[in-house]
């Protein structure tokens, strides 16, 4: 019955709008002039980034800073990566949404490596003071066997990890937790390969394919009942958004987190491949949280939640302040390349806390699991719906009044 409600949804929408989907319409997304690449250009400059974080730990090796010398360096090193790309992407007027969406991704990505590349290297000079040579494995990646073979781990100590091959090699590792020594398949598999990548190119014109002909014709219908404050109305396209927004939001997952990152990780031969876990079983929110995006839950527990908690912090505590600092993230990557500053996405994952709390309390099993689904399923299209409304007004509505003065 799923199948054929939504195959007639599906046809409704080619006999109402026609085919929509135009493959050269996306390039213009990223490519608003098409001699000045804003967002590449800015993902190039972060290499000043990774150089100076690498000079700062080659320096404290030696001894030439000290501690608290070495913190203020990187503190003001990793506060230019999440200032930097703003004030670029605020200012240079060729810079699209969709540009500054992939560039402040990158950067983002690069404040949580660059971060546990200090901590780890942290740990190794309070190591080495205690007359200790070698830092053992972290936990937060337990050794498995992989479908390729065991999994080999070559021994490393420092200082001798700080290299630009070692630096760049965790820069590119699908993972955010850095190591000495990452465990490392025997082999790249070809056919495995392969179907990633097929997979990888199959998806992502599946997501362009549904977002043109699916999702914007439902969010451009939408802004009328929005501007009339017409609530049965706006209640009927939040319920008809949902449908495509969740079916592209998973097929979004599985392009990045199995497709890509596998893609990735067989290509580098890096051997730890838990990117998630079963967070469609999940009975409570928090369950959720920890196992749909493990590489980002890994390095919050590492490096976040368990330094707050050694400071004397409740769990209680230390648990908001990690919604608090994701909550920053997502309102960082959306409202930051959309130049406009609305608090749909910091709101949104900070209701998670009382969510979770209502659910871990007072749903159990079954009931728990359909909460979790149905917070997915809805929360998602209230705050696309919020975002391209308060654009749209921004940016479309007042354009024809200007003109006619």
């Amino acid at each position: 019955m799923l199948v054929l409600s939504n195959a007639r949804l599906f046809l409704e929408n080619l006999i109402k709008y026609g085919i929509l989907v135009d493959p050269i319409q996306v390039v213009s997304l990223f490519l608003k002039d098409p001699y000045s690449w804003p967002a590449l250009c800015l993902v190039l400059v972060s290499n000043v980034f990774i150089l100076a974080a690498l000079y700062i730990e080659k320096r404290l090796s030696m001894g030439f800073f000290s501690e608290r010398v070495g913190f203020w360096l990187h503190f003001f090193n990793l506060s230019m990566i999440l200032c930097f790309p703003v004030a670029l992407v605020l200012m240079v007027r060729s810079m699209t949404p969709v540009g500054g969406v992939f560039a402040l991704t990158v950067y983002t990505i690069l404040f949580l490596k660059l971060y546990s590349y200090k901590d780890v290297n942290k740990w190794c000079r309070e190591i080495r003071h205690a007359r200790a040579r070698t830092l053992a494995r972290s936990q937060s990646f337990p050794m498995a066997h992989k479908a390729n073979g065991d999994a080999v781990q070559a021994h490393v100590t420092y200082p001798g990890n700080l290299k630009h091959r070692d630096l760049y090699y965790f820069v590119f590792a699908p993972t955010l937790c850095y190591e000495l020594s990452f465990p490392r398949s025997p082999r790249i598999r070809k056919r495995f390969l392969l179907r990633r990548l097929f997979e990888m190119l199959f998806f992502i014109q599946l997501l362009v394919g549904l977002i043109q002909q699916w999702m914007v014709p439902t969010i451009q219908n939408s802004m009328k009942p929005f501007k009339d404050m017409d609530y049965s109305r706006i209640i009927e396209r939040l319920l008809k958004l949902a449908v495509p927004n969740h079916l592209i939001w998973l097929i979004f997952f599985y392009w990045f987190f199995h497709s890509s990152m596998n893609f990735v990780a067989e290509l580098m031969q890096f051997g730890d491949r838990e990117f998630y876990r079963d967070w469609w079983n999940s009975e409570t929110v928090t369950y959720f949280w920890q196992n749909w995006n493990i590489p980002v839950h890994k390095w919050c527990i590492r490096h976040f939640y368990k330094p707050i908690l050694k400071r004397g912090t409740s769990k209680w505590a230390a648990q908001t302040a990690v919604f608090l600092a994701s909550a920053f993230f997502h309102e960082y990557l959306v409202s930051v390349p959309l130049k406009m500053f609305r608090p749909w996405a910091f709101m949104g994952m900070m209701s998670q806390i009382p969510l979770a709390w209502f659910v871990g309390r007072f749903l159990r099993g079954n009931y728990g699991n359909a909460a979790v689904w149905i917070s997915l399923i809805i929360g998602q299209p209230v705050a696309v719906l919020m975002y391209v409304h308060d654009y749209y007004i921004l940016n479309y509505e007042e354009t024809p009044v200007a003109g006619m003065a």
